[in-house]
């Protein structure tokens, strides 16, 4: 027994087997997953066309999130079963899991199809992807860990870290060739579906390499000895010992990853699509290349916490982020979409308006057209535009109808329960068209234009984003499993993991939005992740312990 402790690596198994082979199928489960994010503008027109637009992408985002939502039960469920029954066979049921409803979401009726119940349905298998993703990550990191030799968890487990980078970017490959294929009207329309149908080839391809692993030696050790927990919920959190390492991680590491890593990836991609107007094959290619450029950094930076420590490295890219996201998005701006930069600047949307007659530009029915009163009117149509505005609003306006200045130029909005029902209608489309060509005479443009995009600084910029996406992630793994005991270390990892990156990271995009829907400021969600990274910059300066030389073998 004392050998096997000291000496973790199975002679059985190759250390370039297990990583090999815990990493891609991993990658499958990552390339499910985040399918439906790159898709979410499509997806949106699909399942939630009875809904005006902007509620209508707020919605395909919350369905998202909806995955993110229940990763930490997949966590708390499939964590207790891999730490009473072992790693491997937990890696097959959430695999199983995530297969079956990914092909099921390629296969699913849309909104024109069958009403509200294709919604429902697509939020019903999202969270039946976020109960396997929540049980797939804690055991992965676990597995690869457990057979790496002192001093090397960093790299081994940084092999994990790429593996939803690399998930994300395979999900754009297929996206990219098959809308390259097909085009853009044809792949909105039925060719969306594709990406998802073809994951029940990779589910067979992962599920055969998994079935070539065999356990973990440290967990085939404990049920040799009998020490494996038998209640590893109550061990993991009922305990104080325990339970306060799980707040400790939570907040003082995996929540500002959690952020860093979904603004750097989701959230840049989302900017550069719905908000500045680029087009969605350009905005996945230029991703794409910053992952490319950027994945190797997550083997770096996992390869340097085992040299100098995992607590540097993550607070580090936590504090850069809270430093640098707000010129780096606005950098972005006048990279991607110069033209709509250049208006910003030299013609300013301010809104003046009556405080108590604006509505919040998120309707949970899903019905609401927003058109209630001139200051809803104004605002529903700068949402749709992407239009940077600021909010004048004074007590005295109370009365006042709605005015919108743009440059020089001044727009009254009608108030519709001043007009007769009848004249209402037109009065709205009268004033929305005349808004619109005000913001196009004024230089704000309908979509970015592809000649003007500097394609190279746009690259930059995102790799930039990646890069600190890769200094808060690659390391994280390893600390996560050195700071629980083994008997419960799948369960007690699992969870702080999955409530920052499901519920921290998750939500991100769909608040982020929300909060430039609220007020007209289209950098005006970046507060979310600024804040939450700052905020664990604090917090693991003063509680995160140093694990990199901690023994995992106990």
């Amino acid at each position: 027994m004392t050998e096997q402790v000291a000496t973790p690596i199975d002679t059985r198994q190759s250390e370039r087997k297990v990583i090999l082979a815990s990493s891609l199928g991993t990658v499958f489960e990552w390339y499910d997953f985040y399918l439906y994010g790159l898709l979410a503008t499509v997806i949106s027109a699909q399942f939630f066309s009875g809904v005006n637009e902007t509620t209508g992408f707020i919605f395909a985002l919350g369905a998202f999130a909806a995955g993110f939502a229940v990763r930490p039960f997949g966590a708390i469920v499939l964590g207790r079963i891999g730490d009473l029954v072992g790693r491997k066979n937990t890696f097959l049921v959430t695999m199983g899991l995530m297969g079956v409803s990914t092909f099921l979401v390629g296969v699913l009726p849309s909104y024109a199809s069958i009403g509200v119940a294709a919604p429902i349905l697509l939020v019903l298998l999202r969270l039946v992807q976020g109960l396997a993703l929540g049980g797939e990550y804690g055991g992965a990191a676990t597995y690869v860990a457990e057979h790496a030799p002192e001093g090397k968890r960093g790299l081994f487990t940084s092999f994990i870290q790429t593996t939803a980078t690399l998930g994300l970017f395979a999900a754009l490959g297929v996206v990219i060739v098959i809308r390259s294929v097909m085009g853009e009207a044809a792949f909105a329309d039925w060719g969306w579906r594709i990406p998802f149908l073809i994951s029940v080839i990779l589910l067979g391809v992962s599920l055969w390499i998994r079935l070539q692993l065999e356990e973990s030696p440290v967990f085939r050790q404990m049920k040799e000895e009998g020490t494996t927990s038998k209640a590893p919920l109550t061990e993991a959190f009922g305990r104080w010992a325990n339970l306060k390492w799980v707040l400790v991680a939570l907040f003082g590491a995996v929540a500002g990853q959690a952020v860093v890593w979904y603004s750097g990836q989701f959230y840049a991609l989302f900017f550069l699509e719905k908000t500045l107007k680029v087009d969605g094959a350009t905005a996945n290619i230029l991703i794409a290349i910053a992952l490319a450029l950027g994945t190797p950094f997550f083997i770096f930076f996992g390869w340097l916490s085992d040299k100098v420590g995992r607590k540097p490295i993550i607070l580090a890219g936590c504090a850069l982020a809270a430093l640098t996201y707000f010129p780096a998005f606005q950098m972005l701006t006048s990279a991607a979409n110069p033209a709509m930069a250049k208006a910003q600047q030299n013609a300013a949307v301010i809104m003046a308006a009556d405080p108590g007659a604006c509505s919040f530009q998120f309707d949970p029915i899903g019905r609401n057209k927003f058109e209630g009163s001139g200051c809803d009117i104004i605002k529903s149509t700068l949402a749709k535009a992407g239009a940077t505005y600021t909010a004048f609003t004074r007590e005295r306006m109370t009365g006042d109808p709605a005015r919108v200045r743009i440059g020089s130029r001044v727009l009254a909005a009608p108030d519709p329960w001043r007009l007769a029902e009848e004249d209402r209608a037109g009065a709205i489309a009268a004033f929305r068209s005349d808004l619109e060509r005000a913001l196009a005479d004024a230089g704000y443009p309908a979509k970015a234009d592809p000649a003007a995009i500097n394609k190279p600084l746009v690259v930059a910029i995102l790799f930039y984003l990646v890069l600190l996406v890769t200094m808060v992630y690659g390391p994280i793994a390893a600390l996560l499993v050195e700071l629980f005991p083994s008997r419960i270390r799948y369960t007690a990892m699992s969870l702080p993991y999955h409530i920052g990156n499901g519920w921290f990271g998750g939500f991100l995009p769909t608040t982020a939005f929300a909060m430039v829907a609220a007020t007209g400021n289209i950098y005006y969600g970046l507060w979310y992740p600024v804040v939450v990274a700052a905020l664990t910059v604090v917090i693991g300066l003063l509680f995160l312990p140093e694990t990199f030389r901690r023994p995992i073998h106990e």
